[in-house]
């Protein structure tokens, strides 16, 4: 082989994202997953489904942002109930890979349903239909997207939590790329304009995520084992004495406790873009079909590219001030937005073309923030409690947003659009203050302090009374 092809071969070798991790099919395995779901996350709740509910189910201005913010709500409160009793049945009972996969054919068949909505002039049954279709679906998505966050310390280990994180992260962006260009195929060739078409693409959006998930099906196993339940204690109960001695004990994870509490501001922010970024684009912005989904092929671009940037500096320059420098370009995508909107309130002719700018700051904020906060939850979390604690980080996402998404529903309905997006703005700045008391050296010691502790037959003892444990089984070698 010449030199130059030597040469070749090992830059080639250096762009693989698999490269030097211990079991990459696996890894692998486990990031379709993210690339599968972004079917729901993209195509429904972000872009399409969120504007066919407010045109052809409900068709109000004055109601259709609340409903929408009413509807969303309801089933991320939904989860939050869920999400500690099944975390607590997934870790005694090792099911995390039988919930992920039965909670996503779920939200497959239910997202096909989506297609059945009625429209609201048809039948007064169109809302209620809605809300029957869609809330349960939302409940799966979101459960599965706990579980799946919680192989995370199984398929990695310390040292690199932030480069898997972000690897998972880049193939969800990946799978939304490749959505958009068949979405934008679809739009131009095969479905016509206005949303009152859309009901095929909802079927569509249900068969990728059937069809991309089978690799996470077929290759991802689960290696935590079975525990036995106390003979005396139910799961209802179980779940109880464990949210109780966590709150007790709170300071044995006083780090990750003031994480979450961070997260948990700014996660108002972030999930209330989520589920409006397609309504201010075609309301604020008057995007139509073809540059809705201009606008999120480029936010899905540059997303990828945050989270790659994210797995390339975290681990070096640390948890903590990589997700600062995100909720700072958050910050400035809020108030941006706020300013476009204000100008085109009072000058129609103001040019978009600055929106364009704002919506890859948009997409890069997204993959950052969320690789890098999935990768700092992991990096405090004790592996033998990875249900509980990574369905403790769903319940935080999910609560905020609940909460963020009817808090900027309501500003928006009564408000109107700038008051509201200069809302998220401070739920940014609030949520970088409390970083301040996360001690990235103090949480990690107590993770390793307490694997070496971690004693699996005296867990159900620790559960009933303070000497509650915070450790974990080893992880992967290597």
């Amino acid at each position: 082989m010449s030199a130059s092809g030597y040469l070749g071969r090992v830059r080639l070798a250096r762009l693989n994202p698999f490269r030097g991790l211990d079991d990459p099919v696996r890894v692998w395995a486990w990031g379709m997953f993210d690339l599968a779901n972004q079917s729901f996350t993209l195509l429904i709740n972000t872009l399409l489904f969120a504007i066919f509910f407010k045109e052809i189910v409900v068709n109000n201005e004055q109601t259709d942002d609340f409903l929408w913010s009413l509807m969303v709500a309801i089933s991320l409160f939904a989860v939050v109930l869920l999400g500690p009793v099944l975390g607590v049945l997934a870790d005694y009972k090792a099911w995390k890979k039988e919930f992920l996969v039965w909670f996503g054919i779920a939200c497959v068949a239910l997202t096909c349903g989506l297609a059945l909505v009625p429209s609201g002039a048809s039948t007064g049954w169109a809302l209620a239909i809605a809300m029957l279709i869609y809330i349960p679906a939302n409940i799966a998505y979101n459960v599965g997207e706990n579980f799946l966050a919680s192989f995370l310390p199984e398929v990695a280990k310390r040292s690199n939590m932030g480069r898997v994180s972000a690897t998972g992260w880049t193939m969800g962006y990946v799978g939304a790329l490749l959505l958009l260009i068949l979405t934008a195929l679809l739009m131009k060739f095969v479905i016509p304009a206005g949303p009152e078409n859309w009901r095929p693409l909802f079927v569509f959006a249900g068969l990728w995520f059937l069809v991309m998930a089978l690799p996470t099906v077929l290759l991802l196993k689960e290696k935590a084992k079975a525990r036995p339940l106390p003979e005396d204690r139910s799961v209802l109960s179980l779940t109880f004495a464990q949210l109780k001695t966590t709150v007790t004990h709170a300071l044995a994870f006083r780090d990750l406790t003031a994480f979450l509490s961070a997260f948990f501001i700014y996660g108002f922010g972030v999930q209330a873009i989520i589920f409006f970024a397609g309504v201010i684009a075609k309301d604020d912005f008057g995007f139509d079909d073809t540059k809705l989904v201009i606008f999120m092929l480029v936010s899905t671009l540059c997303a990828g590219g945050g989270a790659i940037s994210t797995a390339c500096f975290q681990d070096r320059v640390g948890h903590r001030r990589t997700v600062w420098f995100w909720l700072g370009m958050w910050t400035a995508v809020a108030l941006s937005l706020a300013a476009l909107a204000w100008a085109r309130a009072n000058n129609p002719d103001f040019p978009v073309w600055p929106l364009w700018i704002v919506t890859g700051m948009i997409g890069a904020s997204l993959g950052g923030i969320g690789a890098s906060t999935r990768a700092t939850v992991g990096f405090f979390t004790p592996a033998h409690r990875t249900g509980e604690f990574f369905n403790l980080w769903g319940l935080t996402y999910k609560l905020a947003g609940a909460i963020g998404v009817l808090i900027f529903g309501a500003v928006r309905s009564t408000l109107g659009s700038v008051p509201s997006l200069l809302a998220l703005a401070v739920f940014f700045i609030v949520g970088a203050v409390i970083l301040i008391f996360v001690n990235e050296k103090r949480g990690s010691e107590t993770a390793d302090r307490a694997e070496r502790e971690f004693d699996p037959g005296e867990d159900d003892a620790v559960l009933a009374g303070p000497g509650f444990s915070v450790s974990e089984p080893d992880l992967p070698a290597g």
